[in-house]
């Protein structure tokens, strides 16, 4: 949306904000990209993937430059964010797989207990008609961790993170009854079967009839105009760009030429493809227009004024399966990818659109994280929380008034060779502690994220007073009922 001048935008805001007065509390859509680089859209700087929707949601409301997701991956991603706490408090502190990848053995990963307070609970008890549709990744089938236990009125969607590898799945789940497709049951995880990998042909077998980020869109849509007279909350846990490489093959006209590139064969464990970088490229853009899609319908309904619209990512991009991220620049100069908690693995994009309280086209650097979302959301509504949460509310910045203070940063994460991997951030310092599930005196590495948000110089040596701090942070985590989310000498 092009704004002439500021004072027929801030015309604009106002005429807005007098509307949203007299059209109650706002519907909310949080849309969730999975393993989406901070790099990876135009609105952060990406030149080579085409992502206008979010450009143009970012251009109509604020844009975040220090936000964070809840971990590195998946699962407890999403927990912090549902839950408000962060993996030093919560219950999910990394993934933890349960059964298997083939449908018989679906069972999906460690469930939210039982009563878990989480945002769609408190958005429920208010009053709003709430929804998942995506990826759900904290309950499988038949478990208490399902989102139709957890404060969502209606699910669709990947209740297994596992069955998420593979975008034309055999069947979705629809709250909990079984959603058959077109698919038949293919392994997510193989190497090139064909005899001449340049033949397109030969990767047939890796695609079928029905994408499901494509049915889920759909199901989104039929949410909102069900729901149109509100308030509604709609949380989009997309499954793009998470591998496998799969998208349509008319996507990938978008990218004719754009690249010179080889086929991947599958030899870091996801899907082969013929055209890996144009796939990857096409899978954002996909994801993209499934944005813009929400949006327009938005305009239709005549609810654009009265939403909050908020998007990010659960982590940073990833480092395996054909993805080249050195080609897109995907985590935006920043070091490291998903499974890491430098910055590249936790820091992440945020764009909220809300003409009626947001001043379009702004950016902020306050430092926020998941668990801040909740609190903000409570604050809009003037929710009182009984809750013992880690976030702090954000709300005066989204409407502009000014910095608040940043909610405690911490981070941990357990997966890959790290043996226990934590972070803090305490204002522009960033300590990292690796090793420290096996040694009590692993050292903390320290930066300075002003002068080096690449992470290139570790200068704990000439700052005891602030590696002392860190390590109090580290050590006020909650002890864990995982014995491998444990910590030598903490618990």
């Amino acid at each position: 949306m092009p704004y002439r001048t500021l004072s027929l935008a801030l015309y604009a805001f106002v005429l807005a904000a007098c509307q949203q007065q007299a059209d109650g509390p706002p519907n909310i859509i949080y849309f969730l990209a999975d393993d989406l680089g901070y790099g990876e859209v135009g609105a952060y700087g990406q030149t080579l993937i085409q992502t206008p929707n979010i450009d143009q949601l970012a251009a109509e409301g604020l844009r975040f430059t220090q936000h964070y997701s809840g971990s590195p991956v998946c699962a407890p991603s999403r927990c912090t964010l549902l839950t408000g706490r962060h993996t030093g408090h919560c219950y999910v502190r990394d993934n933890f797989e349960l059964g298997g990848f083939a449908d018989e053995e679906e069972r999906g990963q460690l469930p939210l207990r039982e009563g878990s307070f989480t945002l769609g609970r408190m958005l429920q008890e208010t009053g709003y008609t709430t929804a998942v549709i995506g990826k759900w990744g904290l309950g499988g089938p038949g478990s208490e961790g399902v989102p139709n236990q957890q404060g969502f009125d209606f699910f669709y969607g990947y209740l297994d993170q596992k069955q998420a590898h593979n975008y034309y799945p055999t069947h979705l789940w629809r709250n909990a009854m079984w959603d058959t497709l077109r698919n038949e049951y293919f392994h997510p995880h193989q190497r090139f079967e064909g005899e001449d990998p340049h033949d397109p042909s030969a990767y047939d077998h890796y695609k079928g009839v029905d994408y499901a980020p494509d049915l889920m869109m759909d199901e989104a849509e039929a949410f909102i105009r069900r729901n149109a007279d509100g308030p509604f909350f709609l949380y989009v846990p997309h499954v793009v760009p998470h591998l496998a490489l799969q998208v349509p093959d008319e996507a990938l006209a978008l990218y004719d030429g754009a690249f010179d590139e080889d086929p991947y064969l599958g030899d870091r464990g996801y899907l082969p493809h013929l055209r890996p970088a144009s796939a990857y490229a096409a899978m954002i853009s996909r994801m993209d227009h499934h944005a813009g899609r929400l949006m327009d319908l938005l305009d239709e309904l005549g609810l654009a004024d009265n939403t909050l619209v908020m998007f990010s990512s659960d982590n940073g991009p990833t480092y395996v399966g054909g993805v080249d991220t050195a080609l897109f620049s995907s985590a935006g100069g920043l070091r490291g990818s998903k499974g890491e908690v430098y910055e590249g693995g936790i820091r992440v994009p945020m764009i909220a659109r809300w003409p009626a309280r947001i001043m379009p086209g702004t950016t902020t650097d306050h430092v926020s994280a998941f668990w801040d979302v909740i609190p903000t959301v409570a604050d809009i509504l003037g929710i009182s929380l009984e809750e013992e949460l880690d976030g702090v509310s954000f709300l005066p910045v989204l409407e502009g008034a000014g910095s608040v203070p940043s909610s405690e940063m911490y981070w941990e994460y357990h997966g890959r060779s790290w043996k226990g991997a934590q972070a803090v951030r305490l204002g522009d310092w960033k300590g990292v502690r690796l090793g420290g599930r096996d040694d009590p005196d692993a050292p903390i590495e320290l930066y300075d994220l002003a002068a080096d948000p690449g992470e290139t110089r570790n200068v704990a040596a000439t700052h005891p007073e602030i590696i002392a701090k860190i390590d109090a942070v580290m050590r006020s985590r909650s002890p864990s009922h995982i014995e491998r989310w444990r910590f030598a000498g903490y618990e």
